[in-house]
């Protein structure tokens, strides 16, 4: 038996076409046998009833030909010739048997024939029965009297085998039913040509995949794909656009961290050799301190990076939200802030009314999405400024910070959430992380995080609206 992969083994794409082809006959034949073979009974009925008038018409002849030689003088008689007799009861196909009976019923001459069901009396009676265990077809007719003659009226009754009645309903039969059985399997074959013909497209689309490298995300030709096959094509295409985008994302998202590692990474290397190479303990003190804020940029750039990482969608398809006061949430964010903002010198104070506001969200993720904007607040808050928290409940739950800072320029207000974005002139010591950050959580939790001018027009105002929890 062939292994996978080697010539003798057919490839997975034909294996699955085959399979569909199989299928598409396993639909399409057998409906078309049933009605095949109840075509064929519904044939061999209406055939047989066919012969069998056909053929009740030549045995009342027969009836009604040996009624012409009755003769009566008293008593009913048959007389007929050996010639006549041949020529009426001999069939080369099958037995023909008469009896004569008087008007009473009581018999008279002839084989033994059974009689007519109870109430079928007609001048011409039909009906089937056996004689020497044969199965008959059976006519009875009256002969009524003839007075000029003499002749009392009686009854004749012929039976007749049903070899050619038998006969004939099968040659109908199979002149009906054979031209069917070959068009079914014309049909056959011609639904078969067609799906073959049919996925050859199919074929080729997936040679055509096949021969591609991993980095060709080109779109797919749909021009002789079938109509049927146009969604599934147009849908990988809008897949491999979308794969497309991510990769470049995840290129550009690469490039922009090493840089960002590289940079710290390398300013802690010549700290930690100039360190090694001083014999000054102030001036080696000094390398060192520097050392080490270049340690805890690097952990926060590395930090903020895994942050990233974990609130993309794709990383945080599976956080479960739940009721959250966001009132509380602000006032726990903000007064974490309080040392550091005393620092600097800046006033930072909560705004808001004293009835909870519920949304549905992630208590950590929530946590460092407000430390991301208020630490982007606290950093380019000019000394002696204000930072404002103001939670909303009307008309939607919403988280709002202004701060002193030096504004953000129209034109850039668009770019301020891109990742490693960071405005000209800007302090260092950011990332430009941190408002990406931002802007990934708020989407988790099903809101929007956009930008303002105060309305004194100093400094700038974050907003970040929720939908609400429901019940509240």
């Amino acid at each position: 038996m062939p292994h996978e992969g080697a010539p003798g083994s057919p490839p997975e794409g034909a294996r699955g076409h085959r399979l569909l082809r199989t299928q598409l006959l396993a639909w399409l034949l057998p409906p078309l046998l049933l009605l095949l073979t109840a075509d064929s009974f519904v044939s061999y009925w209406i055939a047989a009833s066919f012969s069998g008038r056909a053929y009740d018409r030549a045995l009342v002849e027969i009836a009604r030909e040996t009624s012409l030689h009755l003769k009566g003088g008293g008593t009913l008689q048959l007389e007929m010739s050996e010639e006549a007799r041949r020529v009426l009861f001999t069939d080369p196909s099958d037995r023909i048997h008469h009896e004569l009976l008087d008007a009473d019923g009581r018999k008279l001459a002839g084989a033994d024939i059974p009689a007519p069901p109870a109430g079928a009396r007609a001048a011409e009676t039909f009906y089937d029965g056996h004689v020497a265990g044969e199965p008959v077809r059976i006519v009875e007719i009256r002969v009524p009297a003839d007075a000029a003659s003499g002749r009392p009226g009686g009854l004749i009754r012929v039976a007749e085998t049903e070899t050619k009645r038998r006969a004939l309903a099968r040659e109908i039969l199979l002149s009906v039913v054979l031209p069917q059985v070959l068009l079914v399997l014309i049909a056959g074959v011609l639904v078969w040509q067609g799906v073959v013909r049919g996925l050859r497209p199919l074929r080729r689309l997936q040679r055509a995949v096949g021969a591609r490298s991993h980095l060709d995300l080109r779109p797919l030709e749909a021009g002789r794909v079938p109509g049927e096959v146009l969604p599934l094509v147009d849908a990988v295409n809008a897949l491999l656009a979308r794969l497309q985008q991510a990769l470049t994302l995840q290129s550009r998202f690469i490039a922009d961290a090493a840089h960002q590692l590289k940079t710290p990474i390398a300013a802690l290397r010549v700290q930690i050799e100039v360190a090694l190479r001083e014999s000054d303990p102030a001036r080696m003190r000094h390398s060192l301190q520097e050392s080490q804020a270049g340690l805890e940029r690097l952990a926060r750039v590395a930090s903020q990076l895994l942050s990233l990482a974990r609130n993309e969608p794709e990383g945080a398809g599976s956080v479960q939200l739940a009721p959250l006061e966001l009132r509380a949430a602000a006032l726990d964010a903000a007064s974490a802030w309080v040392p550091a903002a005393l620092e600097r010198g800046l006033d930072l104070g909560l705004e808001g009314g004293e009835e909870p506001v519920f949304i549905q969200g992630d208590a950590p993720r929530l946590r460092e999405l407000l430390d991301n904007l208020l630490d982007n607040a606290v950093r380019y808050t000019r000394p002696g400024g204000r930072i404002t928290v103001r939670v909303l409940s009307q008309p939607s739950p919403a988280v709002e910070i202004s701060d002193d800072g030096p504004g953000i320029p129209p034109e850039e207000r668009a770019r301020i959430f891109e990742r490693f974005h960071r405005l000209l002139g800007a302090p260092a010591g950011g990332s430009g992380l941190g408002l990406a950050i931002a802007r990934e959580i708020a989407r988790i939790h099903g809101g929007e995080i956009g930008l303002r001018e105060d309305a004194d027009g100093v400094g700038t105002t974050f907003t970040v609206t929720f939908p609400a929890a429901p019940g509240t």
